[in-house]
């Protein structure tokens, strides 16, 4: 059973989140003009820069939104969902979408963690026992899907932005 607590931490999560994210915004624009990075894929060689970051975090939030919905409208399961990093989809939203003006970017991080809120407090038990079937990962439940590609996703971008910015040696 999910307790009253395990909500507010996990809503007090999203709000730590959305914090970050709203300094970030000023950090990250003061740092402007920000180079797009030639391999922005999962290879070796890849390097992702603030735009890369944002652009990814700005799709990633609804596209697991509606994966989890996905598994919650199939449970028993297991419902097949997600993807993988090299997913072309994906990487082509980054590309797409790293060079929308960083208000646009932060606004749509916004929407989603605000989304994220919304619908981590309507999670009913049997939703977060949902179990969904990742290509990678295989079984998980809604509980640790949104761990994993929600809570400490947006947090690990947070660290991923803090380090570039105080890496900038310009």
């Amino acid at each position: 059973m999910t307790t009253p607590s395990t909500v507010t931490i996990e809503l007090d999560r999203i709000a730590d989140a959305r914090a970050a994210y709203a300094v970030l915004q000023r950090r990250v624009a003061d740092g402007e003009p920000w180079p797009l990075a030639d391999d922005f894929g999962t290879g070796p060689e890849a390097s992702w820069g603030p735009r890369e970051v944002l652009g990814h975090v700005a799709e990633m939030l609804p596209f697991w939104l509606g994966e989890m919905e996905r598994v919650v409208a199939g449970a028993p399961g297991p419902t097949p969902f997600g993807r993988t990093a090299d997913d072309p989809l994906r990487l082509g939203m980054i590309e797409r979408d790293r060079s929308l003006p960083l208000p646009v970017l932060f606004g749509r991080i916004e929407i989603g963690l605000r989304d994220w809120a919304a619908r981590i407090a309507t999670l009913t038990d049997e939703e977060r026992n949902a179990i969904g079937s990742h290509p990678r990962l295989g079984e998980v439940t809604s509980s640790r899907f949104l761990e994993t590609f929600v809570l400490g996703h947006a947090e690990d971008h947070v660290a991923q932005l803090e380090a570039i910015l105080a890496g900038r040696t310009d």
